[in-house]
């Protein structure tokens, strides 16, 4: 069969905003059920974390009762594996007419249907100092730095109760501040249970008490962001949660969908609940399809419960129900009860292990997609067989600039590393100005290559917009112009690249090549190591979404300050660490006679990536690194000042993409060039080696 029509194409764009149990719930759906994902169409999931927390089991992960993993579903993978584009961006705005979902600090995103499950917010608007509990994460932050010692909370409904007793069981002295005589647990015999609860562990209850009053911690109901008033849609005054008809559509927006806290169906009206979440995904998941069908399909209406069960533990191995006028408990089944069906629902979100581990490794992408060296240099060999190949420098230089600074220039670029154009392009940028930096230049100029995938004109002019943008976000802070390039379209179903030629100038006296090394001088390594062993194990659903994130955030930091930085301290070789690993690189640096001492124990890895290797995870570009192993030999020119571990020799080995520079500097200068990086925000910089002879 050939390649598919255009007609075929993806051609509307759905955008998911928010990671909420609706929206998890839905990619769930498409994963089990393929045929329910609507077609012809991209869909995006923007979320401001990689992973969303599920707030049944937040009350006994702050107990102690259950871990951080145990409790949040790791977005990225679960879109991974929904064939969905996820966007870790925050939202700050909606222009429902322009149909753009606005973003911090990038271009917003246009869309042909938008489903918002953004969750909600705590109301508080008391006095400041006052921590409020949603959004979650960050008050599990600041509930990690507070010692255990007198809380005062402010709230009375059940998630002030429940959050109460699991401060207790954590070691704290919780005390409730009512706003009138009662608690708010929807009845007179909750109030009474509620408050049996309270006295049994010892948490006193404080009445009638003010706005003015001092609190430690607000939980007091919940309202929607304000971007969502503010963008004109129809909103509940009170809550400012989204109006919507029985089909979850947006009243007066057939095209804009909405459900869980951040929405309220008009005419049957509910409190914020995960129970209704859960149970609105299906209509959505229908109606979303429904209404990107061509021709527009006749939507379902949804008629929710009137009331929900509630259980709520006591932090300390039991629960009480709630359903109406009617409560039972404390009692210890009703806690297993609870638990059961907490780790049911979450079991739903977890990628099914066994499969994980007897997957065929797939192909890396970013740096790990480059060639290996053997047929890289075996074709350059054919083709100049009888000229000595040049020296395998970051940059090539061009000509000298009328001042007689030298002009420089490198290309790169690889298959998309993320799902997400923009940070994959700042991603790519960021590693194709490492060259340069490298070389000691500051970056002059740039021009891009960009291939788009086949779709729609208008969703490949997103793709093309979030792409440049990404670049820019690079340069912009640099004072650096994108000169302009060129754009292809991808055929046969290939996905998204991008290709960077940068160019940079950088005097005579600060030009660093990658050698020759001199004894006395020390390597000084910026950064951890271990990015493709942590996206191989993306690419398999393994990696723990805090891997993830803090690799990305590793990555997403520019090394352009590093260049004067290590220019003062006297820096006269440097290399980037990219596809051919640590040692592959090391080995580009060091002349065939010349000695020099590693340092294993200095060479850090990031999170996850040496638990990864050792479980005999690695990128698929690093078999074909394999070859530098030989450095290690009694003949191989590097020594070990330590053992070394099977796994750190494999981190040696893996492909970086942004890895970090490496560079030789006079042993005496060492100690402040450390203190400096540090300085900088480069905290896990060390000195990985010391050269021990000449050339």
């Amino acid at each position: 069969m050939g390649p598919a029509s255009r007609r075929d194409q993806p051609q509307q764009l759905l955008l998911l905003a928010g990671g909420g149990h609706s929206h998890a719930l839905l990619l769930r759906r498409w994963i089990m059920r393929p045929r329910s994902k609507p077609q012809r169409c991209v869909i995006v999931l923007v979320n401001r974390h990689s992973t969303t927390l599920y707030s049944g089991m937040v009350p006994a992960l702050v107990a102690g009762r259950y871990p951080l993993e145990d409790c949040r579903i790791d977005l990225r993978d679960l879109c991974r594996r929904a064939g969905v584009t996820f966007v870790q961006a925050e939202i700050v705005g909606l222009d429902p007419q322009a149909r753009e979902l606005q973003l911090k600090d990038r271009p917003g995103l246009r869309f042909d249907r938008l489903s918002l499950d953004v969750g909600c917010q705590t109301r508080w608007h008391g006095r400041d100092g006052t921590q409020t509990v949603k959004p979650l994460e960050p008050f599990l932050a600041w509930l990690q730095q507070r010692p255990a010692a007198p809380l005062r909370i402010r709230g009375g409904g059940a998630a002030a109760v429940e959050l109460a007793l699991a401060l207790r069981a954590r070691g704290f002295d919780p005390v409730l501040l009512l706003r009138g005589e009662q608690l708010r647990l929807g009845s007179a015999a909750a109030n009474r249970a509620g408050e049996r609860l309270l006295r049994a562990v010892g948490i006193p209850l404080k009445r009638q008490i003010g706005p003015e009053a001092q609190a430690d911690l607000a939980c007091t109901g919940s309202e929607a962001p304000a971007w969502l008033s503010a963008s004109g849609l129809p909103v509940d005054p009170l809550s400012g949660r989204v109006l919507t008809e029985a089909s979850l559509a947006v009243q007066g927006f057939p095209d804009l969908f909405a459900c869980g806290d951040c929405a309220l169906i008009a005419s049957a009206p509910r409190p914020p609940s995960g129970v209704w979440a859960v149970r609105a995904a299906p209509v959505l998941a229908e109606n979303l399809r429904q209404s990107l069908a061509q021709p527009r399909g006749r939507l379902r209406r949804w008629h929710p419960q009137r009331r929900a069960l509630q259980l709520l533990g006591d932090g300390q191995g039991r629960a009480v129900a709630f359903y109406g006028s009617w409560s039972l408990g404390p009692s210890r089944w009703i806690w297993l009860w609870k638990d059961r069906i907490d780790r049911r629902f979450m079991g739903m979100f977890a990628p099914p292990a066994a499969m994980a581990a007897a997957a065929a490794p797939m192909a890396c992408r970013g740096c790990a997609a480059k060639l290996p060296g053997a047929p890289l240099s075996s074709a350059l060999a054919r083709l100049q067989p009888d000229r000595r190949a040049p020296a395998a420098e970051d940059a090539a230089l061009l000509d000298r600039t009328a001042s007689g600074e030298l002009l420089l220039q490198s290309v790169d670029g690889f298959p998309a590393l993320v799902d997400d154009p923009w940070l994959n392009a700042r991603l790519t940028t960021l590693h194709a100005c490492s060259d340069l930096w490298a070389s000691g230049a500051r970056l002059q100029s740039l021009q891009a290559l960009v291939t788009v995938p086949e779709a729609a004109p208008r969703l490949q002019e997103e793709v093309l917009l979030h792409t440049l943008a990404g670049v820019r976000s690079v340069l912009d802070p640099l004072q650096v112009p994108l000169l302009g390039g060129h754009t292809l379209e991808a055929r046969d179903g290939a996905g998204l690249a991008l290709a960077l030629c940068v160019n940079g100038v950088v005097s005579q006296a600060q030009h660093w090549p990658k050698g020759p090394l001199r004894a006395g001088e020390v390597l000084l390594l910026t950064r951890p190591l271990g990015t493709g062993v942590l996206f191989a194990a993306a690419m398999a659903g393994v990696a723990d979404p805090a891997w993830i994130d803090s690799a990305l955030e590793t990555m997403q930091q520019s090394q352009a300050p590093l260049v004067n930085l290590l220019a003062l301290q006297g820096c006269r070789a440097c290399t980037d660490i990219t596809g051919f690993g640590l040692l592959g690189h090391l080995a580009e640096m060091l002349a065939p006679s010349q000695r020099l001492e590693l340092h294993p124990k200095a060479i850090a890895a990031l999170p996850g990536a040496l638990s990864l290797l050792e479980q005999g995870y690695a990128s698929t570009l690093a078999p074909a690194n394999a070859m530098a192993l030989g450095l290690l030999e009694p003949s191989g020119g590097v020594t070990l000042q330590a053992a070394a571990t099977a796994a750190q020799q494999q981190l040696w080995l893996d492909p970086q993409t942004c890895g970090p520079l490496l560079a030789a500097l006079p042993a005496e200068r060492a100690e402040a060039a450390i203190s400096a990086l540090r300085a900088e925000g480069f905290g896990q910089a060390a000195v990985i080696a010391r050269v021990l002879s000449d050339p």
